[in-house]
C-alpha cells in the first residue's frame, strides 16, 4: 500500500506482473499480482454471433485515442471504484507519454463506451471497459483485438477474470507462467493499432502465439 503514484513507477511495476488499484475511501493505492493470472489468448480469443454481427455491421464508429479522458471517466462513473482521482491522474499521464490508449466506439450521439490499458512491447495490459449503448465495450474488445493480433502483440492481461470476459476466451494462468510470457512479450517491439478502424468479417492470422499452458517441470 502506497500514498503516492507515479508514471514511472506504473511503467516499472507492469514490467514486474504488477498493477495498482485506488482505495476509494482512503485514496491509497495497493498493488496486485494475482496468482493465477486472467488473460485472453489472442489465438483463442471468442467472439459471439451477436458481437460478431454489430463488428461486421459497423454499428459503432471505431477509433483510439481520441477522448482518452473521457474513456477513463467513463470507466470510473459507478456507485464505488478503484479508479480514484490518483489514479485518473497517472494514467493521463502515461496516455500524454503515448503508453495509455483508449479503444471507443462513437455513435451520432456521442461517445457510446470503449476501453483503455497499457500497451508496453507486445503486451498490452487491459485496466477497464464501460459501455452507454449495448455493445459498446465488446466492439471495443473486438477492435483490440484484430490491431493486437495485426500488430504481432503476445499478451492481452485482463488482471483478473470473470463470467463476463470467459464468454470471450479469457483464462487463468499461474502467475510463474505469466511472468515467463510477459518478459517474452515485452522485448517484441509492436506498432499500435496499426489497421485502419473498419468493420471487419475475421481476424489476422496469429504467427507466433504463445503457449500459456504451464511448462512441466
Amino acid at each position: 500500500m502506497s500514498d503516492t503514484l507515479s508514471a514511472d513507477q506504473v511503467i516499472w511495476a507492469y514490467t514486474q506482473g504488477l498493477f495498482p488499484m485506488g482505495t476509494p475511501y482512503t485514496q491509497t493505492i495497493q498493488w496486485h499480482s494475482p496468482d493465477p493470472r486472467g488473460v485472453i489468448p489472442l489465438d483463442a480469443f471468442h467472439m459471439p454471433h451477436n458481437l460478431a454481427r454489430h463488428v461486421r455491421r459497423g454499428t459503432f464508429t471505431v477509433r483510439t485515442n481520441t477522448a482518452f479522458p473521457d474513456v477513463i471517466a467513463g470507466c470510473a462513473d459507478r456507485d464505488e471504484t478503484w479508479i480514484t482521482p490518483p489514479i485518473q491522474e497517472v494514467f493521463t499521464e502515461l496516455h500524454h507519454r503515448g503508453v495509455a490508449h483508449s479503444v471507443e466506439c462513437w455513435t451520432d450521439d456521442g461517445l457510446a463506451g470503449g476501453l483503455y490499458g497499457v500497451a508496453l512491447g507486445g503486451a498490452f495490459f487491459g485496466e477497464s471497459m464501460f459501455f452507454r449503448a449495448s455493445y459498446a465495450s465488446k466492439v471495443a474488445l473486438a477492435h483490440l483485438v484484430r490491431q493486437m493480433r495485426a500488430g504481432g502483440y503476445q499478451l492481452l492481461d485482463t488482471q483478473y477474470t470473470t463470467k463476463h470476459l470467459e464468454r470471450f476466451g479469457a483464462r487463468e494462468v499461474p502467475r510463474a507462467r505469466y511472468l515467463d510470457i510477459l518478459r517474452t512479450a515485452l522485448d517484441v517491439d509492436c506498432p499500435w493499432w496499426p489497421l485502419p478502424n473498419e468493420p471487419f468479417d475475421c481476424l489476422p492470422d496469429m504467427k507466433d502465439a504463445p503457449d500459456f499452458d504451464p511448462v512441466p517441470s
